[in-house]
């Protein structure tokens, strides 16, 4: 009995390593193909729209509430 829990130990901690790496490469394909699908979006027209939306937006917030404030403070 106590040779089966060995090898049965042992064969549990080579599943696990292999379910790691399997995993770890999921992940860097996923990783791969996201960064792929980004530069695809920021190539089409879509995604040359929402990036100068996106600039077009920061530029117009870095012009806001230049001057005057909006609340005054008044002494009566």
């Amino acid at each position: 009995m106590g040779c089966f829990s060995c090898i049965n130990g042992t064969q549990k901690k080579q599943r696990k390593e292999e379910e790691r790496q399997a995993s770890a490469e999921a992940r860097a394909r996923a990783a791969e193909a996201a960064m792929r699908r980004e530069e695809d979006f920021k190539k089409s027209a879509h995604g040359r729209a929402a990036q100068a939306q996106l600039q077009q937006m920061a530029k117009q917030s870095a012009n806001t509430n230049r001057g005057e404030p909006v609340l005054k403070w008044q002494m009566t």
